[in-house]
């Protein structure tokens, strides 16, 4: 089915006196209805709220009032309750993690401040429609599996401390987390939560695969391995679920507070080699900090998988050399010693250092092949719900704090609506719409495929953007350029 659109956006033809504010959080809690079911107890329900020093009345009167909604949609839909309510300037976000414990979360509408003439006050705006529900639930969900992947469940928590454990924990984790969490920078990722792939020859990735196969050989204590390189992954012995937000919290957080630059090659002079052993430069990105220090701690981050099933705590080992980064996760019932890490080290570091640098090598001939880059007519988004691999062309810088890319903030928007229509129906689907500036963005929906196109072509029209030559070999080049970045998982 194909439907066509033509769209206007204000924003784009809005002066440039007005000053613009982007979504910004409110407040963040999180309540089970169950604890505090007498009067005069309400405060018991509430496990965790942000801003904490909001008056407790306050907490107790907005908590009541999302519940009062869950309740009431419950009896129109009792398997469906509420997930979003849309005010003036406002929009609430409801997620139920598990049975009874409700996670809310309060965003601020985006605004225009329009000035006024004679020296009256600023005239605002807020725009209610510009705030997608897909977005901002997926980044609600998104919290609390992050949460869950450093802490397991709230279940979990009752089960060993009861209500006070878990409301240390959640206190302990959100306190941070939220001041990491950048509404602004949302966008159609956030709702696809997927992972990119490092395209690599046969040959190369085969020999990763001998890599991580020797490494758990000689360390039988690891249980599974991921491997990284730039950021993407090519290689993970984990669970679906449980590799989309590791690769998450590993590419928004840990890997931007340890970046170095890449060395050159095996050429590079930075890569001697004495008495017939090569110096590597792998390190602990988690753990310690140095091996000769006596004062070192061994301790590692403990993370939580399979929560679904059999329930797995495990410390995160991560290592890294030059650009490509391994993480290993062995069950948190081992204690680890400065013994095994400097087994691990002196293992792992020289062959990382140098499969990192045949990965660049191989990736530079492959880019002197491919000829210099110019700059597209069109630009993409692509993800594979069967496999999570995603691609986007449109994303020049994507993390946790920014998110910086290569089109209009409108354009973005478009891209989320086109999604939202995607979400209704199950059938394969193809929508066109006609923005402003001579851009044209086309939506496909495909046997689990999605791929989202941006076309710059002056004075195109909708048969050439349909139907045209052009167009199919735009679609031709992007389809096999978004299947490059599956490759590697199908190799």
């Amino acid at each position: 089915m194909i439907s066509i659109f033509l769209c206007c956006s204000p924003r784009m033809a809005s002066g440039t006196q007005e000053k613009q504010y982007t979504p910004s959080l409110l407040s963040f809690f999180l309540y089970n209805p169950s604890f505090g079911s007498r009067e005069g107890e309400e405060e018991k329900k509430i496990l965790f709220y942000h801003p904490s020093e909001v008056e407790k009345n306050e907490k107790i009167r907005n908590v009541g009032l999302c519940e009062a909604i869950v309740q009431f949609t419950r009896t129109f839909c009792p398997t469906k309750p509420a997930k979003s309510l849309h005010t003036q300037k406002n929009r609430q976000f409801f997620f139920e993690a598990e049975d009874s414990f409700w996670i809310v979360m309060v965003v601020r509408n985006p605004m225009v401040e329009k000035p006024n003439k004679d020296g009256r006050p600023p005239t605002i705006e807020y725009q209610e429609e510009e705030i997608l529900d897909t977005v901002y639930g997926a980044v609600l969900r998104e919290c609390y599996s992050m949460y869950k992947l450093f802490n397991g469940t709230f279940g979990r928590a009752m089960e060993a401390g009861g209500v006070e454990l878990l409301m240390q924990k959640l206190d302990k984790f959100f306190y941070r987390y939220l001041q990491t969490l950048h509404l602004q920078s949302c966008d159609l990722l956030d709702v696809f939560g997927g992972i990119a792939f490092f395209p690599l020859d046969k040959m190369t990735y085969l020999k990763i695969q001998s890599f991580v196969n020797r490494v758990e050989e000689s360390l039988s204590l690891i249980k599974y391995t991921a491997f990284l390189y730039n950021d993407q992954l090519i290689w993970s012995g984990l669970e679906q679920d449980d590799m989309r937000i590791l690769y998450k919290y590993l590419t928004t957080s840990l890997f931007p507070r340890h970046s170095e630059p890449e060395l050159a090659g095996r050429d590079s002079p930075l890569r001697p080699e004495v008495a017939g052993n090569l110096l590597h430069y792998g390190r602990f990105l988690t753990g310690p900090a140095n091996l000769k220090d006596p004062e070192a701690k061994f301790r590692f981050p403990r993370i939580f998988v399979n929560t679904e099933d059999s329930y797995e705590e495990l410390h995160l080992i991560v290592y890294k050399a030059m650009s490509a980064a391994v993480c290993f996760m062995i069950s948190a019932s081992v204690e680890l010693t400065r013994e095994f890490c400097e087994q691990l080290d002196g293992l792992v570091g020289p062959q990382l250092t140098l499969l990192a640098s045949d990965i660049c090598e191989q990736y530079n001939v492959n880019r002197r092949i491919s000829g210099p880059d110019k700059e597209p007519q069109f630009k993409f988004i692509y993800f594979n719900h069967m496999n999570l691999a995603e691609k986007s062309t449109i994303h020049m810088r994507k993390t946790a704090s920014v998110s910086l890319t290569s089109v209009h903030p409108d354009l973005m928007k478009i891209l989320g609506d086109i999604n939202c229509d995607f979400a209704r129906v199950d059938e394969d689907e193809e929508i066109i719409v006609k923005a402003m500036t001579d851009y044209w963005v086309v939506g496909k929906k495909s046997d689990q495929r999605e791929l989202y196109v941006i076309l710059n072509q002056k004075n195109a029209n909708l048969i050439e953007v349909n139907d045209g030559e052009r167009a199919m070999d735009c679609f031709t080049t992007l389809k096999l350029s978004a299947l490059q970045g599956v490759m590697t998982a199908s190799v």
